[in-house]
This record gives C-alpha cells, sequence and structure tokens, in this order.
C-alpha cells in the first residue's frame, strides 16, 4: 500500500504521470522487537518519525537489480533463487557486524507474473531478507532502458545528444517513468523499515529521486547514497532538463559518497551553480549545508572482495585453464583487455594502440598478443551495435595484416566467460591495459593485481616458484575512477593512440625488478581497501553524519520533488506577529533594530531605495515616543541619508556602526579609527579584480568591499578565498580586519560591528535611566549575527535590573543565533505594520495598515 504522501509527491512532480497499479501490500512490515503495526502509514502531517526502536542493527540496502539469481521451473512451476556470490551488495555485508541484519531492495532480473508476487515476495523475505519491488514491465522498460541507459549513462560519461543520430533527446514520458518506478522502490522501502533505527543505503544513479521521496516521509531517516558511476562537470550536467530535481534528491540524503574527488567536485559545483549551495570542509569533511542540514561528502572507491577472488583462484577448472593458457600461448607476450562492449571502454581504441605498436616495432610481431574478451552489453542500441562493429573489423584487419599460419595478435573473445576462465587469463598476463574513455570506478585492474599475486596452488599448476617475486604491469586511463589510487600503474589518454602505444611499449619491456615494485605497491592497497573495508568505512560516516538527527526540530517545505527537510534549533521558530504585537503594546522604553538590504528592502532588488510604504512605516515606529529605532546597515552614510531622509527622528547606524546618529538632526559620530591601512588593500583589491571578471571594488569611507556576486561561482568564490589570505598576511600589523560575507570581503577597522552599535544604544537608554523592556532586533545575514549576540549579552548585564521581552530575529529559515526567524522582507513588512498600527501616535493612512494587519492575523 502506496504511503499517501508520496502518492501526493508524485502527482506534485509530474502530474497525471502514468497510470501505475498500486503496488500489493504483500509484505509485513519487517520488525525486530514485539509490537502491533498498523496497516496504514498514519498521517502523512508533520513528522511522524515514531517507531519502536529496534533491539538489532540493521541496515537497508537499496538498488536496482537484488543479489539474486533467479529461475522458473515452467514444468514444475517452480521458482528456484540463489544468491549472487558476485553481486557487490552482497559482498559488502562483509564490511558490517556478525549482528548486523541487512534487508535489500531492489528488482529481479526476470518478470514475475501478479498471482505468483505476492507468494515469490514473501519467500524471498524469508530466505534472503530480500524485498522484490515487482516494477511493471512497461515502466521498467521506460525507466531502465529508456531513461537510465539512454539519458543519465550517456550524459553521466560526457555525452550529449547534439542531435538525433548521436543520443537519444530527453523525454519527458521516459522521466516520468523514472520517478513512478522511483516511488515504486520507495513504497517497498517503507513497508519494511523502522526510521528510528534502520540506516538505509541507496545504489548508483538509478535512484537519485527516491531520496525525497523518504525524505518527505520520514524526516529524520538515516539516509546515504553511493553513486557508481562518473558525475559529470556542471556544464555538461546543466544541460538535464531536471537537473533541479535530482540534484534536491541526492541532497535529501545524509551523506553521498563518490569514487574519486572529480566525481565530488563536479557534483559540489553543479550544487554551487544552480542551487546558490555553499560548501566548506569540516575537521576533514567536505560539509554541505542545505536548509539547516548539513549533506556529507564521501570520497572512497569501491574495492573488490578478495576471499571472493581467491576461492575462484583456487579451483580446480581455474589451475587447468591457466595451464592451457599458458601453452596457448607460450614464447609470447600476452597484454589482457576485459571490457563490457559498450562505447565508453574504448575497445577500438585500444585495438588502434596495439596495431600501432606493431607497426612501429617490427621485433613484436610474431610475440605479442592482445586478448581482449568483451562481455555482454549491458543495454541494447544503435551504439552498442556500431561499437561491436567497429570492434571486429579492427581486430579483423589487424589479424590479416600482422597475423601469420602460427600467430594471431589479437584474440577477441566475445561471449559469456565465467569467472574461473577471466581469472586464468589475469593469472597469464604480463599487462593489463584499461582504456575506456569514461568509467565509473572499474575493478578489472584490482582483479589483475590480486590473479598475479596467485597462490601455491595457481603456482603448481603454472610451474612457479612458491618463492618467486610478483609482477605485474598496469597501463590505465586517466579517466577512470580506479586510476588514481593506482599510483604505479602508467596513466594514459586512451584518445592518444601513439602514447598509449608507447606506454604498452614501456610496459612490457619495464625490469623485472620495477614491476616488482609496483605490484608490492599495488597489492598492499587492493588488499587493505577491499569492498569491506568501503563498506565499513560509508556505513561509520553515515552514522557520523546522523548522530544530531534527533537535536533538532524538523519541518518539511516546498512542493513535488523540490521538496526539502528544515532542520534546525528545537528553541528556534518563526515570530508570531499577534504575540510580537502584544508584548510591543504593553511595553513603554523599545529598542528597535533593523538591517537594510534583505530586511526592509528586498536582496535581489535592483532598487536599493526604500519603498513609500517602508518610509511610512519607519516613520511610525520612530515617532513614537517610547521607541528608539536605528537602521544599522553595511551601506555608506551618504546613500542612507539620501533614501532615508523622511524619516526625522530614526537613528542610523552606517558601514556596520562606524558612523552613526541618533536622528536626521543630530550629528554624526565617528569612531576614532586609523585607516592608514587602506592605502595597503587598495592595490592588493585591484589586483584581483582585474584578474577576476564579473568583480568590483566598493570604497567606503571607513571599509573597502571586494564583490564577488556576477563573476563564476567557482573561481569567485576561490579567488575570495586566495584575497582573505592574501590580506590577513599584508594586514598582520594593522588595525583593520578581513572578513567574508555573501560573495563579498571586507576590510574595516577593528572593533567596528553592528554588535557595538546595539551595546552602545542600550548602555545608553540604561544610562539615562530608562532600561528597555522591549529590544527587538531583525537582520538577515552574518553581520547581524553580531547584533543578536549583543543584545543578548547587554540586557543579561547585572544593570539592567528586569529582564526584557527580546526578539531577535533573522530573515530566512537558516541557522541563526537569533531565537525566531521571519520567511522573506514581505514577512518583516507585516511585522512592522502590525507595530505602526499599534504605535502611538498613528501613522497616516491607518485604516489600510488595519485592514493589511487584520488579513495577517
Amino acid at each position: 500500500m502506496p504511503s499517501r504522501s508520496c502518492a501526493n509527491l508524485l502527482d506534485m512532480a509530474s502530474g497525471d504521470i502514468l497510470d501505475i497499479p498500486q503496488t500489493p501490500r504483500a509484505l509485513p512490515r519487517v520488525m525486530t522487537v514485539p509490537g502491533i503495526i498498523a496497516d496504514g502509514y498514519g498521517s502523512n502531517e508533520g513528522d511522524s518519525d515514531s517507531m519502536s526502536s529496534s533491539c538489532r542493527e540493521r541496515k537497508i540496502i537499496v538498488a536496482n537489480m537484488l543479489p539474486l539469481h533467479a529461475r522458473r521451473d515452467t514444468a514444475a512451476k517452480k521458482w528456484f533463487f540463489s544468491l549472487d556470490e558476485d553481486s557487490l551488495l552482497l559482498q559488502l555485508k562483509d564490511g558490517f557486524s556478525l549482528e548486523t541484519e541487512v534487508v535489500y531492495v531492489g528488482s529481479l532480473k526476470v518478470d514475475v507474473e501478479p498471482s505468483e508476487q505476492e507468494e515469490v515476495a514473501q519467500r524471498l523475505l524469508e530466505e534472503f531478507k530480500c524485498v522484490p519491488t515487482f516494477v511493471p514491465h512497461d515502466i521498467q522498460e521506460k525507466y531502465y532502458h529508456g531513461f537510465c541507459k539512454q539519458q543519465l549513462w550517456p550524459l553521466f560519461h560526457y555525452m550529449l545528444p547534439m542531435c538525433p543520430d548521436h543520443g537519444d533527446r530527453f523525454d519527458r514520458q521516459l522521466w516520468q517513468a523514472y520517478v513512478s518506478a522511483n516511488k515504486i522502490f520507495a513504497d517497498k522501502v517503507m513497508e519494511v523499515v523502522n526510521p528510528e533505527d534502520d540506516y538505509i543505503w541507496i545504489q548508483d544513479y538509478h535512484l537519485m529521486v527516491l531520496p525525497t521521496f523518504l525524505r518527505k516521509r520520514y524526516h529524520r531517516v538515516k539516509l546515504g547514497f553511493f553513486l557508481h558511476s562518473p558525475f559529470p562537470s556542471s556544464e555538461i550536467y546543466r544541460t538535464l532538463p531536471v537537473r533541479d530535481e535530482i540534484l534536491k534528491g541526492l541532497l535529501n540524503c545524509d551523506l553521498i559518497g563518490f569514487h574519486t574527488f572529480d566525481y565530488a567536485r563536479h557534483f559540489l559545483s553543479c550544487c554551487s551553480r544552480m542551487l546558490g549551495l555553499d560548501y566548506e570542509s569540516k575537521r576533514g569533511h567536505i560539509g554541505l549545508d542545505y536548509f539547516g542540514r548539513t549533506v556529507y561528502i564521501k570520497i572512497l572507491p569501491v574495492g573488490i572482495h578478495m576471499g571472493r577472488l581467491e576461492s575462484v583462484m583456487n579451483l580446480s577448472s581455474t589451475f587447468d585453464k591457466a595451464k592451457e593458457v599458458q601453452e596457448q600461448f607460450m614464447g609470447k607476450k600476452v597484454i589482457l583487455g576485459v571490457d563490457d562492449m559498450d562505447i565508453f571502454k574504448g575497445i577500438s581504441l585500444k585495438l588502434l594502440a596495439f596495431e600501432y605498436l606493431l607497426q612501429q616495432d617490427q621485433d613484436l610481431q610474431g610475440k605479442l598478443v592482445l586478448v581482449q574478451i568483451v562481455n555482454p552489453a549491458r543495454s541494447s542500441g544503435k551504439d552498442v551495435q556500431e561499437a561491436r562493429k567497429e570492434t571486429y573489423s579492427t581486430a579483423e584487419r589487424i589479424n590479416q595484416i600482422y597475423g601469420r599460419s602460427n600467430y594471431e595478435p589479437v584474440v577477441l573473445i566475445d561471449r559469456p566467460v565465467p569467472r574461473y576462465e577471466k581469472t586464468a587469463y589475469y593469472a597469464v598476463a604480463e599487462c593489463c591495459l584499461v582504456n575506456a574513455v569514461r568509467d565509473g570506478m572499474n575493478l578489472v585492474p584490482y582483479k589483475y593485481i590480486v590473479c598475479r599475486q596467485g597462490s601455491p596452488g595457481m603456482d603448481e599448476a603454472m610451474g612457479i616458484k612458491t618463492d618467486s617475486p610478483r609482477t605485474s604491469m598496469l597501463v590505465v586511463s586517466e579517466f577512470i575512477g580506479c586510476s588514481p589510487s593506482l599510483s604505479g600503474a602508467i596513466r594514459v589518454n586512451p584518445w592518444d593512440i601513439e602514447a598509449v602505444a608507447e606506454a604498452l611499449n614501456v610496459a612490457i619491456t619495464m625490469s623485472d625488478s620495477e614491476k616488482q615494485l609496483r605490484h608490492e605497491k599495488h597489492y598492499r592497497y587492493v588488499s587493505s581497501h577491499d569492498v569491506a573495508y568501503w563498506a565499513r568505512s560509508f556505513m561509520q560516516d553515515l552514522e557520523r553524519a546522523c548522530k544530531d538527527h534527533y537535536s533538532k526540530r524538523c519541518w518539511g517545505i516546498g512542493l513535488g520533488l523540490g521538496f526539502r527537510v528544515i532542520a534546525l534549533s528545537p528553541s528556534f521558530r518563526k515570530l508570531s506577529i499577534d504575540h510580537m504585537v502584544s508584548s510591543y503594546r504593553r511595553t513603554q522604553r523599545r529598542a528597535i533594530f533593523l538591517d537594510y538590504d534583505g530586511t526592509v528592502v528586498p536582496q535581489s532588488s535592483l532598487i536599493k531605495a526604500p519603498s513609500a510604504e517602508v518610509i511610512t512605516l519607519l516613520n511610525a515606529l520612530s515617532s513614537d515616543p517610547k521607541n528608539s529605532v536605528y537602521i544599522v546597515s553595511g551601506r555608506g552614510r551618504m546613500s542612507l541619508s539620501e533614501w532615508l531622509a523622511p524619516c526625522e527622528r530614526l537613528g542610523i547606524a552606517a558601514e556596520h556602526g562606524y558612523f552613526i546618529r541618533g536622528s536626521k538632526m543630530a550629528d554624526w559620530e565617528c569612531l576614532a579609527s586609523d585607516l592608514e591601512w587602506k592605502p595597503i588593500v587598495e592595490p592588493v583589491m585591484k589586483l584581483y579584480t582585474e584578474a577576476t571578471d564579473g568583480s568590483y571594488i566598493e570604497p567606503k569611507e571607513s571599509a573597502l568591499v571586494w564583490h564577488h556576486h556576477d563573476a563564476d561561482p567557482d573561481f569567485g568564490s576561490c579567488q575570495a578565498k586566495e584575497l582573505l589570505d592574501h590580506l590577513e598576511t599584508v594586514l598582520a600589523n594593522e588595525p583593520a580586519v578581513v572578513k567574508r560575507g555573501q560573495h563579498i570581503v571586507e576590510v574595516k577597522p577593528q572593533g567596528v560591528t553592528k554588535g557595538l552599535v546595539a551595546q552602545k544604544v542600550l548602555s545608553m537608554m540604561v544610562d539615562s535611566g530608562k532600561p528597555p523592556d522591549f529590544v527587538m532586533c531583525i537582520g538577515d545575514d552574518r553581520s547581524d549575527e553580531d547584533m543578536f549576540e549583543s543584545i543578548l549579552s547587554s540586557v543579561s548585564s547585572p544593570s539592567v535590573t528586569a529582564a526584557p521581552d527580546i526578539f531577535a530575529c533573522t530573515v530566512g529559515q537558516k541557522p541563526s543565533k537569533a531565537k525566531y526567524y521571519l520567511d522573506d522582507t514581505a514577512d518583516v513588512l507585516r511585522l512592522l505594520r502590525g507595530l505602526a498600527n499599534a504605535s502611538c501616535p498613528k501613522p497616516r493612512h491607518t485604516a489600510q495598515f488595519q485592514v493589511a494587519f487584520d488579513s495577517v492575523l
């Protein structure tokens, strides 16, 4: 039974998406403690993370396919299932403790008739801890073979559909099928999850919007995701019409894993450029702030299962095959390639490089053999057929030119090859060439290294002395995920045919002593960073990322696939206008501090002068004799004086408080400060401005500000960090501070903060014998946090006898030192209308304000 919240979310995401049959309620919710579980999911309002706690640790692994082999005996009408020992999903269990229960959610590789689905599901759960999803066949075709394989897979491997003959264009129906399939997976996960205790680990690009469905249902769900494919640069990814929905889906996780730093960097760049999100390294961990939640980024390549590979290596069939291969290529050097048949594996480029090597060095003809094992293609399509055709024609040409009666330079094995046979070829080959033009990870080099390490049985079969040194040689493309971890390999650009040929020549002619050193280095890494290490490390980081889940208040906002969860301090809540007005009415000595940009004037507004309504509201508040009202801004005093000229009794603190006056008739007070550092700062900022397109310098009387809002996000951020370090160095002995804000780097005098303004005004009120009984402060950026902190410390001092009503309020739902928040500038103006209406004397157009205020309440 699908959850109502998920059904609604799906409707919002894609309208009349597809006629999806409801997922049959075939499974009981899996529980590890006694209890009664209702058939429904409860209310979809708010956070419903109320479940019995489990006494046994449990992990739920969600992937497109279950780690099972399935076969149906049509005569007996029986299903036969067995575990797929080669599946990564099954092997990662070794990284968990023996007490950990692992439940798998995914599809079977075969279709099951609807009449048999309930029985099969119950059996798989009881015997294998597997929960099948049973995606309808038409959706499965469009979801997997359509959107995943024909659109996401090429795009993630840097291939754009520039024309209809070069990849499939985006198809909205395929996207809708993708969302539909992800919803079906979500329904199945919800049937078995205990959201308070279970950890959910989603695998790969097939399920990138699944986190949104789960986060919508359980706000505090413990959710990890690992991408096993490349993640493209922002210039490629941004061409995807549903780019934001997928990014937001991933950001609903707590931890996102990638094989390499490049993939993670591309993802973070996309988040920065398309969603405006910033990230930083927090104690060695990359964290991305997303509406109060920290989404962590994990960089760790997956490994192989050593035990599984070694067990295959010790089979008698492997010994026999290794001996057979060794005899077949006696007196020749074998270069091995093992690749799927697709356009990204670079098989034809590999053959061309091998051909070039034979052409350039005639002595190698008759002595060098390239054995290319071709795994079955994972998808069908015109591109696969073209790749196969090119591979065969190139191999045939090479064999015709350089082959002899007893010598075939290219041995093409295009059939399903059992593991023992592959292992035998790994053991015999002197060099392994992985020439993919783009690949997420590729574990072929790891398997090759382990097989070259050998075993006593393999050594005996191949006639190798047990104590003899082990050697191996790798030539790997720099565009595959395992390349960074193989520092002893020769890295190549697969597109450079001559360079690959030269690398092969170096590899086969290298001295045995150097081959041995490289092999030992690789074997140490591969054997210690196996699949268990990978799974254990990821889960440890996921546990760390989720440890603060219950220390914050969570609520969801956003429609459809734009849904996200706000996670903030338990004491942080939206400011109630009626509560504020009630306090305002009963108090007599009020201090009000308002930021300017982003608070009373929208940050995005091109017109920075205040509207007539803002002037009226500020006049109404500042004209009340019970009020001391200040605009506290980083802007210059000339601009603020001009814009706020109609407000006779309004106080202004300009340039973060360097200049301050209590009213229009009062003189500006200036903090005495040394500004001799400005001639030092200006040429440095000019240097960065010239080097950073879109940046500019804003000169102020007391400060200099470097803006990079219009620069390239990544480059501007990088330059800002460099400028910050540069300025801190040159100003080390000067009375100035360098601060980085939102798209700015500012240099200003020491001790000048908005907090100092609030402290000064409050102290004046206390010293005059009129301590405030109402303090309100509203702002939207980092500089306003100083005011929030200053207010709390000032009113708690011993000189203040009675604690006033304090309303520190930030604009926008985000982490803050303030106790309250308002959504936006419009919210701020609604609040000010309410206060203005309660002020004395009343502002003009009172009736208008009263109507607006009543509509809010």
